[in-house]
């Protein structure tokens, strides 16, 4: 069974100050995205799809590209690569762009960006993070058993893990039953402690440091695509002329589970999650990536 790594790589990087996604942070200049590729191989994905900005198909190719054409998936057959493009091209006719946005309309827009190329099961996450291992393999086993329609699912990650010091986080809070996702509230401004103890700060409550969160690790059948779409046009209708708004997976995720067209199955990581939300986050992302290469989780180069 074909399965597709999808990488919503379009995003702006902002409170990173920069365009983390293309920062060369591993031991010879691995940017994040390559090990989530090197480990979906590595776990049986034969296809791997770029939701990424026009002006940035250079770049990536030069990035990453080049060298992937050269890769084979567990089969021995070819790595199938594909570029998509998140822009405004793609907002159906109703909508009126407002004045003055730039930046894309969130993960919802992006992954319908891939629809034309994304016809397998796929595993759709972000660019800038490090999801282990552990987590492609669970979610290609998972994505084998999924019915065609009306089932998802995702892998968690403890709260505790994802956050950081140097300022605040959105992140995708779980309520889960029985190995099964009941919802998921996207929560802003979770500010972690040097104490460990982490907090809402806009809502000023204290948050279970073992809380599961998304992480933006999804897995969907090709059936998701008029789903989202439904959901996407109606986000447009609300969104109005706000600059600002986003559509985001978690939210349109929790909304079909509420009205139960949708059941996600909950899988654990088993291993480590990592990402650079502001620049002081870099040395130990860059710490931690020597280690793996170190204990020989990783060849020394991703890119032999």
């Amino acid at each position: 069974m074909k399965l597709s790594l999808v990488i919503m790589a379009a995003g702006l990087g902002v409170r990173y100050g920069g365009n983390k996604q293309v920062d060369g942070i591993g031991p010879h200049r691995e940017i994040l995205m390559e090990y989530s590729i090197h480990d979906a191989l590595r776990a049986g994905f034969d296809k791997v799809v770029f939701i990424i900005k026009p002006e940035m198909r250079e770049m990536m190719e030069k990035l990453v590209g080049s060298y992937l054409t050269q890769k084979t998936a567990l089969d021995g057959s070819p790595l199938e690569l594909r570029y998509v493009y998140q822009d405004f091209s793609s907002i159906p006719g109703f909508y009126a762009i407002p004045k003055g946005r730039t930046r894309p309309f969130g993960t919802v827009h992006a992954l319908l960006c891939a629809e034309e190329v994304v016809g397998e099961p796929c595993c759709v996450i972000n660019a800038d993070d490090f999801y282990g291992l552990s987590a492609y393999q669970a979610m290609a086993r998972e994505l084998a058993r999924l019915p065609e329609e009306g089932q998802a699912a995702m892998v968690g990650y403890r709260l505790k893990n994802t956050a950081s010091l140097h300022g605040t986080v959105t992140r995708g809070i779980c309520a889960l039953r029985d190995g099964f996702l009941e919802s998921v509230q996207e929560t802003r401004n979770i500010q972690l402690y040097a104490d460990g103890t982490l907090r809402d700060v806009e809502a000023d409550r204290p948050l279970d440091p073992d809380a599961v969160v998304s992480m933006n690790f999804w897995g969907f059948m090709p059936s998701i695509f008029p789903v989202l779409r439904q959901y996407f046009e109606g986000f447009l209708r609300r969104a109005g002329d706000d600059p600002r708004a986003e559509c985001l997976l978690p939210d349109m995720v929790d909304r079909y589970l509420q009205e139960g067209k949708l059941r996600v199955s909950v899988l654990p990581s088993g291993g480590q999650w990592f990402g650079m939300t502001y620049q002081e986050d870099r040395e130990a992302v860059a710490q931690s990536l020597r280690r793996l290469h170190e204990q020989r989780e990783y060849p020394a180069s991703l890119r032999d």
